[in-house]
C-alpha cells in the first residue's frame, strides 16, 4: 500500500514531530502551571458529565 520511502518519511516525521512538541511544552510549562491553575477541575467536572450522559443513555435504553 505504502512504499518503504513513504512508510520513512513517515516514522522520521512522527518522531520529530513528537520531539518539537515535547521540547516546547518543556519551555513553556512555567507560564502553563502560571496560567491555567483551574484547567484541571474543569477537565475532571466536564469527563464526570460525559460519563453521566452514558449512564443515563444506558438506563434509559434498558
Amino acid at each position: 500500500m505504502f512504499s518503504s520511502g513513504q512508510l520513512i518519511f513517515a516514522a522520521f516525521f512522527v518522531i520529530v514531530f513528537a520531539v518539537i512538541i515535547v521540547f516546547t511544552y518543556q519551555k513553556d510549562k512555567k507560564l502553563h502551571l502560571s496560567n491555567y491553575k483551574g484547567v484541571k477541575w474543569v477537565a475532571l467536572t466536564f469527563l464526570i458529565f460525559i460519563l453521566l450522559l452514558f449512564i443515563i443513555k444506558y438506563l434509559l435504553k434498558n
